[in-house]
């Protein structure tokens, strides 16, 4: 059994109290979906709600005791610094961890976010450093506290992501795309785009509402799949999107109902 299989996405660092794990998760969703809905401000004003949430952890982990609830400290740059001096724990969790939560918050502070007066205004540039970032310190957080390697890792972590998109309805245990003029190729990639895993040939076919399986299989997925837009495993009937994929459904199909 893989280390990922023993881990289930919805047990990654549940030695937190419920509602610090909640407090991190939602802060990162949040960077997510506002950055996937070019909305650069609010993505990178969520980054530094996460450095506080992290920061707590850290904070937490060191002396032993989890508090309920993150807690902004007075000087977030001075107190991830105090944290290098700990001894005992792994340099992740003194030094490394902190370091980049310190270049998070400075984005969030001195890039024209949280005031006025940053040096440029909110923007995509910007928000992609404070997804990378986040994503990075995430995946920290539970390979050190579960044990695990770095991809393992990366991969709890793109499960926890919340994949909800507006275009794409859940009705009844299926998925709709809502906008009726894509073509099918379009809404099996926007339909994957939904999901952080693997999905089956079948729901795929039945989401889009195909009527024919050969001839989905034939004209939709052997395509993409040439293309490199998917990966289909034709002996498993299992269909990932691809980085490549990813990116088209993000820069050509509107993601909000139209």
């Amino acid at each position: 059994m893989t280390a990922l299989a023993r881990l289930k996405p919805g047990n990654a660092l549940s030695q937190l109290p419920a509602s610090l794990r909640t407090e991190l998760l939602a802060a990162f969703n949040s960077i997510i979906s506002n950055f996937r809905a070019s909305r650069w401000e609010p993505s990178e004003l969520n980054g530094g709600k996460m450095c506080e949430v992290v920061y707590t952890i850290l904070r937490g982990h060191i002396d032993g005791a989890f508090p309920a609830r993150a807690k902004k400290p007075a000087n977030m740059v001075d107190a991830c610094r105090s944290l290098e001096t700990e001894t005992g724990f792994p340099r992740t969790i003194r030094i490394q961890i902190p370091r980049m939560v310190i270049a998070l918050y400075e984005i969030r502070n001195n890039r024209g976010v949280g005031h006025v007066g940053g040096d440029v205004d909110p923007n995509h540039m910007d928000a992609t450093a404070v997804v990378a970032m986040s994503k990075w310190i995430l995946a920290e957080l539970i390979r050190v506290f579960h044990d695990l390697d770095t991809q393992t890792a990366g991969d709890v972590v793109e499960a926890l992501t919340d994949r909800e998109v507006p275009a794409v309805w859940n009705v009844n245990d299926r998925k709709r795309v809502l906008n009726p003029k894509l073509t099918m190729k379009d809404k099996t990639l926007l339909l994957l785009h939904t999901e952080a895993g693997p999905v089956s040939e079948n729901d795929l076919s039945d989401w889009v509402e195909h009527s024919n399986s050969s001839n989905f299989r034939r004209d939709i997925l052997r395509p993409l799949h040439k293309a490199k837009l998917i990966e289909y495993d034709e002996k498993s009937r299992s269909v990932h999107l691809s980085p490549t994929g990813a990116t088209y459904v993000e820069r050509n199909l509107e993601l909000v109902a139209t």
